[in-house]
């Protein structure tokens, strides 16, 4: 935070208000951290009651009535039956204390650090543990959504795959001119039984947000090498495979090794394989082990490697203390291009590891 010079009572200081308030009171950043918390947590979830906040932050109802109590007084927020609201004056303040809230603890400087050691185009990092506090999985779609419609160009070509990181966004999308004439691809095919988070879902929903177009892939992602053979030159697969070689911009999560592979319902022998190659990580039907090599690759139809590191852009959104080792992995080789969207905990975890 850079420093101000001052004149105070004929004597020139460096330390700049904020700075001189903290050596005073050392504990106010732990409490500005906590406010802040709160306030953006019903920013997200309004209307929202007292006790589904505090299951929500894992904060005890005793923290909750008093900081809301304080946030009320300030007119950040309205206590209403229905729940909680935050104000206009609120979201105003929320937008003028982030990057405060970010420096304070520590955030910027990890972006940096993880930027650097991945060699990438940028790192973000949403406050908070995805894992303990349902507000900080909101946060991650909201920000994967705002940098999409910051880097996307004019009727762009977006192929996204499935998983629930990327389908966060969704909420968050609207119809601006940029995002209007995009083309949504799905990524790849169906994965198990769940619907909700496979990219066939997820790019409908996205198009729908966006008044945009979408293109689905409708088949299995685990193909059998005759089954792949024999669909392979199908023109509908040769011209989805001519759309991941034009894509602008690749949306995709990042899954722990073993997790996919159940999720996949891999057979006991695969999975068996998988341990044995050390398999730790797994993007795109690629399975990587903890120096960021290739162990394994899923016979599917889908966008490739190679089609990923032609994108103009890559939006990685991964979070989750025990995807850490999976993203330490997947980005000891990842396309150069790419913008990693985390939350707080897994980047601390990855620095210490």
């Amino acid at each position: 935070m850079s420093n101000k010079i001052n004149q105070v009572g004929g004597f020139l200081t460096d330390i700049s208000f904020f700075a001189a308030e903290r050596k005073l009171m050392p504990e106010i950043d732990a409490l500005f951290q906590k406010r802040f918390r709160v306030l953006q947590a019903i920013a997200t979830f309004s209307p929202i009651g007292r006790r589904a906040l505090g299951e929500q932050l894992q904060m005890t109802e005793r923290d909750i009535r008093n900081e809301t109590t304080v946030l009320s007084e300030q007119q950040l927020i309205l206590i209403q039956k229905k729940g909680m609201i935050c104000t206009p004056k609120g979201y105003e303040v929320i937008e003028q204390l982030y990057e405060l809230y970010r420096e304070l603890s520590g955030i910027v400087a990890m972006e940096q650090q993880l930027t650097n050691i991945f060699g990438i185009a940028r790192v973000i990092i949403v406050p908070g543990d995805a894992e303990q506090d349902e507000t900080v999985k909101q946060q991650l779609g909201k920000v994967a959504a705002q940098v999409l419609q910051q880097i996307a160009p004019a009727k762009a070509k977006i192929a996204v795959t499935g998983g629930s990181s990327v389908a966060s966004m969704k909420e968050y999308l609207s119809d601006v001119l940029v995002l209007s004439d995009a083309n949504f691809i799905a990524a790849r095919g169906g994965m198990g039984d769940e619907m909700t988070f496979q990219a066939n879902t997820i790019v409908s929903k996205f198009s729908k947000r966006c008044g945009a177009t979408y293109r689905t892939l409708f088949l299995p992602e685990h193909l059998s090498e005759q089954a792949y053979e024999a669909m392979k030159d199908e023109p509908i697969i040769r011209e989805m495979i001519t759309l991941y070689e034009q894509v602008d911009i690749v949306i995709h999560g990042i899954g722990a090794a073993q997790e996919m592979a159940l999720r996949r319902k891999s057979s006991q022998q695969e999975q068996q394989i998988l341990e044995e190659k050390g398999a730790v990580a797994e993007a795109f039907g690629y399975y990587f082990n903890a120096d960021g090599d290739i162990v394994h690759h899923l016979r599917t139809i889908g966008i490739q490697r190679h089609q990923v590191n032609k994108a103009q852009h890559v939006l990685a959104i991964a979070a989750g203390r025990n995807k850490a080792a999976a993203i330490q992995a997947y980005f000891k080789n990842a396309a150069p291009q790419t913008i990693l969207i985390t939350d707080e905990q897994t980047a601390s975890t990855i620095l210490k590891n």
